[in-house]
Parts: C-alpha cells; structure tokens; sequence
C-alpha cells in the first residue's frame, strides 16, 4: 500500500527567460510569487509516517536563505533559464539532498507561478 503526503512552501523572486521572440513578456524582467508543493509517496515507517513533515524544514530553510527574494537568474546557475520545469528538478534534488528521505520514498516536487499553473517533476 502507498501513502502521500504533500507539504507547500512559498518564496518570492524574479527572473527573465532567454531565447524567447522578441517581446515574448518572460523575456522582461519579472518576478512571482511562487508556491513549491512536495509530495512524497511510500510505506509508512514504524511511527506510522511516510516521513515526519517536520524532517522537511531544513528544505524549508534552504528555499528561504538561497530563492526567497532573490534574482533567479543569478541563483540558479546551473541551468540556462530558471523555468517552473527546472525550478521542479533543482528543488526535487535539493529536497532528498536537505532533508532525510529514504531511498524507498518517491518525491514529486511541483512549482506555481500563478494560481493557475503547475509545473511537476515526479
């Protein structure tokens, strides 16, 4: 049997898209208010989680010190443009890197940068 849980968190911070059209408005620089939503799907341990929510707050933490406020272009060096899609795959990496979830734990991470759209990595 699988459970899920899932945990939000937000941040704001801005960006620009290269290699858009010209006039493309993601070209420009803008910013959001983005919600990060974490869902995390396995057994239950011997406590009877999936995994403790408050086992999740050094990501929290980390969310916090390095986009909150932020220029995400400057941040996320890694990558060529700090989509909701990559955005997705660095915080599903940085989630299993700051916190302790084991190996037997799915992690889907998805990333809001309106009320109306989500962007999943799973």
């Amino acid at each position: 049997m699988t459970f899920v849980i899932s945990k939000d968190f937000t941040f704001a911070a801005s960006h620009v898209l290269n290699g858009l059209a010209e006039g493309h408005k993601c070209g420009r620089l803008h910013g959001h208010n983005y919600v990060v939503r974490v869902e995390l799907s396995g057994p239950l341990n011997d406590v009877g989680f999936v995994v403790d929510y408050g086992d999740l707050a050094p990501f929290g933490e980390w969310i916090n010190n390095t986009l909150d406020h932020r220029h995400l272009n400057d941040v996320l060096t890694t990558v060529i443009n700090p989509t909701a899609e990559n955005l997705a795959l660095i915080l599903a990496s940085e989630l299993r890197d700051q916190c302790s979830v084991p190996s037997d734990i799915t992690v889907a991470v998805g990333v809001s940068e309106t009320p109306k759209t989500w962007a999943w990595y799973r």
